[in-house]
């Protein structure tokens, strides 16, 4: 049986631009237009020429896509003025791209108070901006906002709006649901009532997240016939942000009701890198991934409870609805104070290491992390810190060096422009091999002095750590009080891209931190092989 073609269409350098506290530059628009036309996006939306100078200078030269369409955004010629004699309208047309998506009041309501013009003239916009794009040889597509809510209002004239752009010529008449208010059902009667009038295979859906529906709301969509799809990587976007590409390729694929009837861009291939596309916008935009997200979360396929794990073992469908493989990530089951043997021995089999079912190290193992976790320290999110653990005690970690003394001081001073600023200074000393390391470093903080400090002369180990960083430093009070205890957790990342946690706890901070800190070196060195 065929299947037929549904469309994807990323609007991360656009819509996702408007998250809070995200801000893209040229390079990084760059960087991501290339990654998605890797991954097998039908559409890379970059944004919105002439708003902003990085805008315009992105869409100043065409990206080398070899997959993607790449597509301007911007709005429909003004009420008032005609299609040749509108400054927005002709930045769109002149800009390097290969579509162009305006975006059109869809709703009287919105016609009426948002634009103050009529209803006559909003349909006029519409059809003079699509046929003026087209004439520059253009494929067009209109972004119909506020449709379903103008829908409800009044649909004769939201229907007027999405049939005004099919017959002027535009490839796709998306329906947008830009308040993110409306329900899976409602989505699903009103685009089909849509698809009665405006064949489905010209049909797309812009779904914002403001009820948690987005994805639900586009699949929705889907079923009612609309065959393309607008979101965002991880579900950026303003407000609540949009319909989340990470969670809904996977769906498309790997569930039955849409992989038998719908094909994609992205091939199974391009989705096993789905998980490391997730991870590498995170980075770029110094961001802390959602460990829960769906999927390509580094919980998506973690199991706790000692019973769930030992089904597990014997059948990983038992906790799992697909192959965590599929979508690049990895199967994990946690250590914790629930933990029994089955989940000790499944993390140890994952970690490749290796141990004799009958040793009686694995009790004590067990036994010092329920004892450990008591105290604090949680090992499901510290999964360096495990490795370690476990290591040590079955017997396996070298002292590559050992620490003897460090000092941190904080002071507040004044610098050369007589601006009053906190400096902090770490001194540590190491013994490597019986040779004596001493290493002084400044930071904007005491544990980043240290940080710098203790990887900043290793001796003989030096090279394996050069491509060790921080990237994310996270502290909890887990109890109250002045005697409360510090539990911090640092995830790191090597030069390979390859990013574990570690974690301390003391009731001083900075002890909490520095017991971090060395198991993240520490298992670098584990992690590379580091001769003793």
């Amino acid at each position: 049986m065929s299947r037929e073609r549904l469309y994807l269409f990323d609007t991360t350098l656009r819509d996702g631009a408007q998250t809070n506290g995200v801000d893209f530059t040229l390079h990084d628009k760059q960087i991501i237009a290339q990654m998605l036309d890797e991954l097998g996006i039908d559409y890379v939306e970059g944004g919105y020429p002439g708003a902003n100078p990085t805008d315009t200078e992105f869409f100043a030269v065409k990206p080398q896509l070899e997959y993607a369409k790449f597509t301007a955004f911007g709005m429909t010629r003004r009420p008032g003025r005609s299609a040749s004699n509108d400054p927005g309208l002709a930045a769109l047309i002149e800009a390097k791209a290969d579509a162009i998506c305006f975006v059109a009041k869809s709703s009287a309501y919105q016609v009426r108070v948002a634009l103050e013009t009529t209803n006559e003239e909003n349909l006029a916009s519409i059809r003079d901006s699509v046929v003026a794009a087209k004439a520059a040889g253009r494929e067009v597509m209109v972004d119909c906002e506020h449709f379903f809510d103008g829908y409800k209002e009044n649909a004769d004239f939201a229907l007027a709006c999405a049939k005004a752009a099919y017959e002027s010529g535009a490839r796709w008449v998306v329906l947008c649901d830009t308040n993110g208010g409306t329900m899976p059902h409602e989505i699903e009667t009103i685009v089909g009532a849509v698809t009665k009038q405006i064949p489905g295979s010209h049909v797309g859906i812009h779904a914002h997240n403001d009820t948690e529906q987005a994805v639900a709301n586009s699949l929705a969509a889907v079923r009612a016939g609309a065959r393309q799809i607008q979101g965002t990587l991880n579900g950026l976007g303003e407000r609540c942000g949009n319909a989340n590409l990470c969670s809904l390729i996977p769906t498309l694929r790997l569930k039955d009701e849409f992989s038998d009837a719908l094909e994609i861009g992205v091939t199974n291939e391009k989705m096993a890198t789905l998980m490391k596309v997730s991870r590498t916008l995170d980075d770029m935009l110094n961001r802390a991934p959602n460990r829960h997200a769906a999927y390509v979360g580094e919980s998506a396929f973690v199991t706790k409870a000692g019973i769930h794990a030992s089904a597990m073992m014997k059948d990983p469908h038992s906790y799992e609805h697909v192959l965590p493989e599929l979508v690049g990530n990895h199967r994990k089951v946690l250590v914790s104070d629930q933990a029994g043997r089955s989940n000790v021995m499944a993390e140890l089999d994952r970690a490749g290491i290796t141990y004799e079912k009958s040793d009686p190290k694995l009790a004590r193992l067990v036994e010092e992390l329920k004892e450990r976790e008591a105290a604090g320290f949680a090992y499901e999110s510290a999964n360096a810190s495990f490795d370690l653990l476990a290591r040590r005690t079955l017997g396996r970690v070298p002292e590559y060096f050992k620490v003897e003394q460090f000092d941190v001081n904080v002071e507040q001073r004044y610098n050369a422009n007589g601006q009053r600023i906190t400096v902090a200074l770490a001194v540590v000393k190491v013994d490597v091999a019986g040779e004596r390391l001493i290493s002084a470093a400044e930071g904007n903080g005491p544990v980043n002095a240290l940080d710098v400090a203790l990887r900043k002369d290793l001796g003989k180990y030096q090279t394996y750590i050069e491509g060790l960083k921080l990237i994310d430093y996270r502290v909890r009070i887990l109890n109250g009080g002045t005697e409360a205890v510090t539990r911090v957790l640092i995830e790191s990342e090597d030069e390979n891209g390859e990013s574990w946690t570690t974690i301390g706890v003391s009731p001083n901070i900075i002890d909490a931190s520095f017991q971090a800190l060395m198991d993240s070196v520490i298992y670098k060195l584990v992690k590379s092989g580091a001769p003793v």
